[in-house]
């Protein structure tokens, strides 16, 4: 698997909260952390602009990092990241089937798709469709039971 859509190429602090990333599959993307800053106590110290400020990435490129205590994943933050441009991120399909007990097969069968794209929507590999999440939502509505379309509403 290729994981540099997981890789951190680059970070660029644009205002307080807000970077702009860059991975090393070329891909930019701006993202606000605001609200995940807010949201978990441990990083709440990341509130402070001097320490926001010092955001850089690490070695590997697998995380940003402010001091020693606290970073952030990269595949979390392009998740976000993903997920704030208005796109469907790999980790909804990840939960879609933790919360159905879907392996890669049954995932493909309930979506009637290769079990191929489905590691790869899964991985982040390859952007999700919206109709391929709709799908997803749809097959858990109505479950491993066909809806009945002929029925008026």
């Amino acid at each position: 698997m290729n994981n540099l859509h997981f890789r951190i190429q680059a970070v660029e602090v644009k205002e307080l909260y807000r970077l702009s990333i860059t991975f090393k599959d070329g891909k930019t993307f701006y993202v606000d952390l605001e609200r995940i800053i807010k949201e978990y106590p441990a990083l709440a110290p990341l509130l402070n602009k001097a320490l926001f400020s010092q955001v850089h990435v690490d070695e590997h490129g697998t995380t940003l990092t402010w001091n020693d205590e606290i970073d952030l994943a990269a595949d979390n933050v392009r998740a976000e990241a993903v997920e704030q441009s208005g796109n469907i991120s790999h980790e909804r399909i990840w939960n879609w089937m933790h919360r159905n007990s879907l392996t890669l097969d049954t995932a493909a069968a309930a979506l009637g798709i290769s079990r191929r794209m489905v590691a790869y929507y899964r991985n982040g590999e390859r952007p999700i469709p919206k109709h391929i999440w709709l799908a997803c939502l749809g097959w858990e509505h109505f479950g491993n039971s066909k809806p009945d379309f002929t029925r008026a509403a």
